[in-house]
């Protein structure tokens, strides 16, 4: 499946003013990354996967429309996945776009 273009733009709008951001086409979507940290995900199955905090990871998970990111059965620390319902309205979409990146800012360069 492929990921939302629409919603990758959106993404893209977000995060254009950001240093040091490429994209790259990984895991069925579009990675955003900053400084060579993937920030956001725009999913193949719809929604975002998110870089977070792994100590803000739980607190996150109890808002409706979001769970944790599982990968081949294990659970990703710091790793959100954000439902696309949640993501209607730019201010939520940007909350969940600042909240990555600002994580990803703080992880060494790549």
């Amino acid at each position: 499946m492929a990921y939302d273009e629409d919603l990758a733009d959106r993404v893209r709008e977000l995060v254009g003013r950001e240093t040091r951001l490429d994209e790259k086409r990984m895991f069925g979507g579009l990675a955003f990354m900053v400084g060579g940290n993937m920030a956001v995900v725009v999913r193949g199955k719809g929604g975002l996967m998110v870089r977070v905090d792994p100590a803000e990871s739980e607190a996150l998970q109890a808002r409706p429309g979001v769970e944790a990111m599982v990968m081949r059965g294990r659970e990703m620390a710091g790793w959100l996945v954000v439902e696309p319902a949640r993501l209607a309205r730019d201010a939520d979409l940007k909350q969940w776009v600042d909240r990555g990146c600002a994580y990803a800012r703080t992880l060494p360069t790549k």
